[in-house]
């Protein structure tokens, strides 16, 4: 956005507009100001397209429909979503192991797997994991004293008790 086309900037987190009265209604999500109700069951918005999406749960009306299933939505962002059903795309990628999601909360849902205490202690060494899988199989390393291979992987887990 090139500053002469948006000279109107919004104190509060810098998004620029090309006129005041968009800067003024963009505000309201700032100040909490909803002027757009539902005249179906009272809901308030901030901005107005808000408002015009929300009625479509009132009116039934779904205008985006996939053309390879049939299947309608009526928001924009849920048919993007969808469509990644069938083009396999993944565009949200765990930075820590690499996994990859269709959808950014899923991934975010995901994450807290990574940031979550460790919660599994092994009694016999005081080794400590984050996930009941690894510890389980930490525990086999106690009982067998053996390095194990990886199934369908080339990769043999040495044994560390």
């Amino acid at each position: 956005s090139h500053r002469g086309d948006r000279p109107y900037r919004c104190s509060d987190c810098g998004k620029s507009f090309s006129r005041n009265a968009h800067l003024a209604k963009h505000q309201g999500v700032h100040t909490g100001l909803k002027p757009y109700e539902c005249l179906d069951c009272g809901k308030k918005f901030s901005v107005k397209m808000n408002l015009v999406i929300h009625q479509r749960i009132h009116t039934g009306e779904k205008p985006y429909m996939c053309l390879e299933c049939g299947k309608s939505f009526s928001q924009r962002a849920h048919f993007i979503i969808h469509r990644r059903i069938h083009t396999g795309e993944k565009p949200y990628e765990c930075p820590d192991c690499g996994r990859a999601f269709r959808v950014s909360s899923h991934l975010v849902t995901h994450q807290k797997i990574h940031m979550a205490k460790t919660s599994f202690i092994c009694p016999d060494c005081g080794k400590s994991f984050n996930g009941s899988k690894q510890f389980v199989q930490h525990k086999r390393c106690h009982t067998t004293g053996e390095n194990r291979p990886l199934p369908n992987s080339g990769v043999t887990i040495k044994c560390e008790p």
